[in-house]
């Protein structure tokens, strides 16, 4: 069963704990990658964030009744790429289980635009298909089972239309990091932020622990996650009748393949951990009946 770890306390303060993952260089490639995905026709994301506005205010997008310019994405979060890239033209709509979150999400400039439905990314419906379904930031070991984890590629699938593109951004597990019979690694030492990694190798199971000093005071911070490996989300993908397309080691222009030694951690993070280099792959839509998977993780439908 899904578990909201994202509470008021982190929502409120997401932004100021991981600054990082706002900054134009992390988000605009990420942006410009998914929307042309997506079919957008505006241009790259630095040169659209300067003249968007706030825009009109209707009560927000329902779900996309149509593939074409449209992506969905499984934990929406605060908005942090799905607001740039509906200022780029595309209809996007959110599946996030924090209320917490979504209300940080709703209280920004052109949150109107961006359509969100409360509920589990994993067995979530919503109406209409998509030209794109995204989960990036790790936000796939948020499910701590692998029947969760199948379940989210299965409802991606279901998702998307013809020639439709499911992309994932995740780590590569760390344990190779871990000194011979230990279970914790730091991930994060800095005066203000120490985070370790606990692992359960049996249950393919990592705990993040996060302390925070501000003002005297002491902010502990822990969630649970499935890590998960290159190999088995390219099976979970042909569970869901799909078929790897290509896998890379980040975002942009200047991604390069995917290898196991690229990823590296960047300063830590909750739930959805930030990773430099974090793999990203793509599966596209169902074509008589099938969908293929492509990696960054990419899948593209065959």
């Amino acid at each position: 069963m899904a578990q909201n770890t994202f509470d008021a306390r982190i929502a409120e303060t997401y932004e100021e704990k991981w600054p990082e993952l706002f900054e134009p260089a992390v988000v605009d490639p990420a942006v410009d990658f998914l929307a042309g995905l997506a079919g957008s026709d505006a241009g790259p994301s630095g040169s659209d964030a300067a003249s968007s506005g706030p825009g009109p205010a209707p009560s927000g997008p329902g779900p996309a009744s149509s593939g074409s310019g449209a992506a969905l994405e499984f934990g929406v979060g605060t908005g942090r790429l799905a607001l740039p890239l509906s200022r780029r033209g595309v209809r996007v709509h959110g599946i996030d289980l924090s209320t917490a979150m979504i209300a940080q999400l709703r209280a920004k400039p052109g949150a109107e635009r961006v359509g969100v439905t409360v509920g589990d990314f994993a067995t979530t419906r919503v109406d209409g298909t998509f030209a794109l379904a995204y989960l990036v930031r790790n936000t796939i070991t948020n499910l701590t089972t692998q029947d969760e984890q199948v379940e989210c590629f299965r409802n991606a699938a279901a998702h998307l239309g013809p020639g439709g593109c499911f992309v994932i951004e995740v780590y590569v597990p760390e344990l190779r990091r871990l000194p011979p019979g230990q279970t914790v690694h730091p991930f994060a030492v800095t005066p203000a932020h120490l985070g370790f990694e606990e692992y359960d190798v049996a249950a393919q199971l990592a705990v993040s622990h996060h302390y925070w000093t501000a003002g005297g005071q002491v902010e502990i911070y822990s969630s649970t996650h499935r890590y998960v490996w290159p190999a088995e989300l390219d099976l979970m993908a042909r569970l869901a009748g799909m078929a790897l397309h290509e896998r890379w080691a980040g975002w942009g222009a200047s991604r390069s393949p995917a290898r196991a030694g690229a990823t590296s951690r960047s300063g830590g993070s909750p739930p959805r951990k930030v990773q430099q280099c974090s793999p990203v792959a793509c599966c596209r839509g169902r074509v008589s009946g099938r969908v293929g998977w492509d990696t960054l993780h990419t899948g593209r439908s065959v």
